[in-house]
């Protein structure tokens, strides 16, 4: 069982995928960060594919909750290259791809970073926070975001691990909401005043 710490106190099965949904800056971000952190803690890999903040921040981020160094801890860079850092080259905690757009890069990133945490440094329990949907049902149809989410969420389920995946609820209609949500195996909502709830499948 994966334990998503404060302040949800629940758990969920290996191979659980999560969408954490909720209008703007109300704290997806953070809560998935923390989740993460919670895994850490308790020698678990954890993987953050960005689109929103290259690997310089995100580790800044992870850093303010656990040190990472010499921990399991990988981020799959979409920004920095498309921002024009073309010499940014793949490192030991960190994979660079082109742009958000390139979403068959993004899945190879990823593959390698998962595989070399569960196969080659036997990592048995990973978590995965892809940031954001939003990002890229921005740059691609939902169609082709769908095919990459359902590949995606496969592969965190394949290995057992646990996936979280943010999305702006207010920046999508009921149809790109609903056809995502069949995706994953529960929701996690954000709120602009409260603590986040969550609806989740009995275990």
């Amino acid at each position: 069982m994966y334990d998503l710490g404060p302040p949800l106190d629940v758990e969920v099965e290996p191979g659980s995928n999560l969408l954490l949904s909720g209008p703007a800056l109300t704290g997806k971000k953070q809560l998935a960060f923390d989740i993460l952190a919670a895994g850490v803690r308790n020698d678990e890999g954890a993987i953050v594919v960005s689109n929103t903040d290259g690997a310089k921040r995100v580790f800044e981020t992870l850093g303010e909750r656990f040190e990472y160094v010499d921990r399991p801890v990988a981020v799959v860079d979409c920004v920095t290259r498309q921002q024009g850092v073309s010499e940014a080259r793949d490192e030991a905690q960190v994979r660079y791809t082109s742009s958000p757009v390139d979403m068959t890069g993004v899945g190879i990133k990823f593959s390698e970073l998962l595989e070399e945490f569960y196969e080659r440094q036997d990592i048995e329990r990973n978590r995965v926070f892809l940031d954001s949907l939003s990002t890229l049902l921005m740059y691609s149809d939902l169609q082709t975001v769908f095919r990459f989410l359902h590949v995606f969420t496969g592969r965190v389920q394949s290995v057992d691990g646990l996936g979280l995946y943010a999305i702006d609820s207010t920046a999508h209609d009921d149809k790109t909401m609903n056809t995502l949500k069949q995706l994953f195996d529960g929701v996690v909502e954000t709120h602009e005043d409260g603590e986040p709830t969550a609806n989740l499948p009995d275990i």
